[in-house]
């Protein structure tokens, strides 16, 4: 019989030796072995290094999770105070530090960028924004299922989550290319003075296109609300938009896609089987969710947790991947099938609120790509696809697939059409030491 797992205290701040580092290339090759090793040591409130020298408590039980997820007054997402010593060469600073939207404020201010945003969202036409991704889904297939073999990551989900998010924000190619660009350098480690410099005159760029003539966009919505959002302001919800748009959900669509491919329970969808794509999105987002860890607070004065005390002002971080897989809670998985209990979109006030969009151009993609190409296999064996490092993401390094060659037939874009707007250039190959953009949660 095993023991239950261990919910004493733990040291406040334990010797750094103690702490368990999220950053390194070990933690990423099996981070479920990680918290098997984490819950039996630790319980679930684990003391954690999310960079060198930048310490953090890791919440790793569900029931824990949710309850601080629920309790913004003792946990707000405000790090102002934490950041004040923090060095700006800190790698971690870009995805935690305080800006003016909704995923870095508490109270009223929160409360005023979620209204924007959620408002702006909820009026994007979800069954025009299906059609967006079949067309993307389509045309970028059709530019590779000729040649017999694919990296899916750079040559399928990337493309079509950047594409269709410049077509829901109403981005111009050009733009767009510059917002890629800006991004790519600062997550990719590659200039990243000159990327934000690039990123925030693009993004300037947009909001003043805009103002000048509103379309039928999320960027022209954000403008209209009564909010009355400033260009910083603007700014600072699109980098947001951008980064939870593009890297989770490029994750979300490669990493089900890797499920299809590996276990047997979906690979035989692929050549007639069982279980559907929907079933496998909902098992990878109960499993092994896109964004392993975030949901970032910052609690402003120490709390005791079940016994164990959280200093002030120092990161709390939900991890979801742990948290669903909390042996407390987890039954067989036949039990998760159509079971979006998950906390993979996060919960209470900061739960995304981009969800059913994400989920739709995921299984859009998805399933378009299963029907146009369904005798694809893995081009390696699966043991010996990587997964790129970092506290944050659960991301495949790349996902290469080889199936029978099959003529490109789509039709050449309509120039009049809105599909225009979605040039992408081509995603940059994924540094190993890169962290993730902004998650989903605000």
């Amino acid at each position: 019989m095993t023991s239950p797992p261990r919910t004493g205290p733990a040291p406040a701040d334990p010797a750094p030796g103690r702490r368990v580092p999220l950053h390194t290339q070990e933690f990423a090759s099996d981070p479920h072995a990680a918290y098997d090793r984490m819950r039996a040591e630790f319980g679930p409130l684990v003391p954690v290094e999310l960079a060198p020298g930048v310490p953090a408590t890791l919440v790793i039980g569900y029931a824990q999770a949710l309850r601080i997820l629920n309790d913004p007054q003792r946990f707000p997402a405000d790090p102002r105070v934490w950041q004040r010593d923090v060095p700006d060469d800190c790698p971690v600073k870009p995805m935690m530090e305080w800006r003016p939207n909704a995923l870095r404020s508490a109270g009223e201010e929160h409360h005023r960028y979620r209204a924007a945003n959620t408002a702006g969202l909820d009026r994007v036409n979800q069954h025009q924004l299906r059609a967006t991704v079949e067309q993307v889904a389509a045309e970028t297939i059709g530019a590779f299922s000729p040649t017999g073999r694919a990296d899916l990551l750079t040559q399928y989900a990337w493309p079509i989550a950047f594409r269709v998010l410049n077509e829901m924000l109403g981005c111009p190619p050009e733009i767009g290319r510059r917002v890629a660009e800006g991004m790519a350098a600062i997550f990719e480690g590659v200039d990243a003075a000159a990327g934000n410099v690039m990123l925030g005159q693009a993004l300037r760029d947009l909001t003043s296109s805009k103002r000048a003539a509103p379309g039928a966009d999320i960027t022209s919505w954000l403008i209209g609300h009564p909010a009355a959002l400033t260009d910083e302001e603007m700014d600072h919800q699109l980098v947001t938009l951008y980064g939870a748009g593009i890297e989770p959900t490029t994750n979300l669509i490669t990493n089900t896609l890797r499920l299809l491919l590996t276990d047997d329970r979906f690979s035989g969808d692929l050549h007639a089987g069982s279980l559907s794509v929907r079933d496998a999105l909902d098992e990878l987002l109960f499993t092994d969710p896109p964004m392993a860890s975030y949901c970032v607070s910052y609690p402003p004065r120490a709390v005791d947790v079940e016994g164990v005390v959280l200093p002030a002002h120092q990161p709390v971080v939900i991890c979801m991947s742990a948290a669903n897989n909390d042996p407390s809670i987890v039954g067989p998985p036949s039990r998760r099938v159509g079971n979006r209990a998950h906390l993979a979109w996060s919960n209470g006030p900061h739960a995304c609120p981009a969800k059913s969009h994400a989920y739709l151009i995921a299984e859009t993609a998805l399933v378009h790509l299963v029907d146009a190409l369904p005798e694809m296999d893995l081009a390696v064996p699966a043991e010996e696809l990587a997964w790129r490092p970092g506290p944050w993401h659960r991301a495949l390094a790349a996902l290469p697939v080889t199936f029978p060659p099959v003529p490109d037939s789509s039709s050449a874009p309509d120039p009049s059409s809105a599909r225009e707007t979605s040039s992408a250039p081509d995603r940059p190959a994924p540094d190993p030491s890169a962290t993730a953009p902004p998650a989903s949660q605000s």
